[in-house]
């Protein structure tokens, strides 16, 4: 609490000290040169080189510090550190203080005249806050911080002279409102509340975005990879962006892992292992962002592919690989790490080694809930053995 008080007041003085006049702020969202030199760190985030962009956008800080954006990326690198292993809390005290500077700047702004990006930051900042707070369960925060992101998204709609960067939030907005009661009906009464969405328009305004703008189309391209997979089942779609996200920025744990989740799920074994073997050399020389979750969806890959090769050894070292990663974060009631207990209990069997698969079986029975799969499969197996 101390750190973010002595944040507000640093950021206040700050404002004070460099502001432009009231009446003449300067539009930075569609400044073309702002963007060049915004360039270079947005990128270097992407591909996970945060000292690098953090540089870069400090360095925007101390030439803009009167502008919300500078204290965005900041916030924005933050929680791309978090991402890959969205259980890893060590950078939300960062990724919060910077949003909650954003948002404080981002409100002077807004009173001086500046309200589409005054409402456009304030939205943006809310939203990460909302999606942090939602990831740790803290639902009343992500209620509030979602609320308020809400509230400054209309400050935004229909001012298409700030170009694709402003659709963002109301993409997300116009899919989603109609997806979750679709898949959720026990939300569809708190729905009511809030306006009509779209779901054809939010894919289409999120394509537009992906292709156009600049501050926003790589957060665009993720949501779009992400809803084309998981929401609309098109795989094909969704490899497309994959495979141009991990071309891009080739050291983004999360992009590389999906890239080889997606290759795998649509049958191309053959790039899927390449993909993944390169996932695993990267945790081994210590990239950064590469670790034991992004290993243990690697590992699990490998030993499907070489499982399906009927390769015993090479399948059982990377499901045993994918046991550690998961033992290491806390993944055991994972899928893939339950999935790799149940072949490894499988292949012992196969061997006559009927102790230790009745461990792994007996195993798999404690771990997944009983309405899993894999739980049934267990206990079939110990039936059987």
């Amino acid at each position: 609490m101390r750190t973010l008080l002595f944040i507000a007041v640093i950021l206040v003085l700050a404002f004070e000290a460099g502001a432009t006049p009231n009446d003449s702020i300067p539009v930075l969202l569609t400044d073309t040169e702002i963007q060049i030199e915004c360039t270079e760190g947005i990128n270097s985030m992407y591909n996970f080189d945060f000292k690098r962009a953090d540089s870069q956008f400090r360095w925007l800080k101390g030439k803009y510090g009167w502008h919300p954006l500078p204290y965005f990326l900041l916030g924005l690198s933050q929680w791309w550190r978090i991402v890959p292993n969205i259980q890893d809390e060590q950078y939300d005290s960062a990724m919060i203080a910077y949003m909650d500077s954003t948002i404080l700047v981002a409100e002077n702004i807004l009173a001086h005249g500046s309200e589409v990006e005054g409402g456009f930051f304030l939205s943006a900042a809310y939203a990460f806050k909302g999606r942090l707070y939602a990831e740790r369960h803290s639902w009343r925060k992500a209620a509030t911080a979602g609320k308020n992101a809400m509230k400054y998204l209309d400050y935004c709609r229909n001012h298409e002279e700030f170009g694709p960067e402003i659709l963002f939030g109301d993409a997300l907005y116009n899919y989603y409102s109609v997806w979750i009661p679709e898949n959720y009906p026990i939300l569809k009464p708190i729905m009511v509340f809030f306006r009509d969405g779209d779901k054809n328009l939010g894919l289409k305004q999120l394509k537009e975005v992906a292709n156009n703008a600049f501050f926003t189309r790589t957060e665009a391209q993720y949501f779009l990879m992400r809803i084309m997979a998981n929401e609309e089942n098109n795989r094909r779609a969704a490899l497309f962006t994959s495979e141009y996200l991990y071309q891009t920025f080739p050291n983004n744990a999360y992009f590389h892992r999906f890239y080889a989740r997606l290759l795998y799920s649509t049958g191309q074994h053959a790039k899927a292992e390449e993909v993944s073997l390169s996932i695993i050399a990267k945790i081994d020389s210590s990239y950064l962002g590469y670790e034991q979750n992004s290993g243990r969806y690697a590992a699990f890959f490998l030993g499907e592919i070489n499982a399906h090769r009927d390769e015993v050894e090479e399948a059982e070292k990377y499901y045993k690989l994918c046991v550690k990663y998961g033992d290491e974060i806390g993944a055991q009631e994972k899928g893939y790490y339950l999935y790799s207990v149940l072949n490894l209990g499988r292949y012992a069997a196969d061997r006559g080694e009927k102790e230790y698969a009745k461990e792994q079986f007996k195993k798999v029975k404690k771990l997944a809930s009983k309405k899993d799969r894999t739980y049934d499969l267990a206990k079939d197996y110990l039936k059987n053995l």
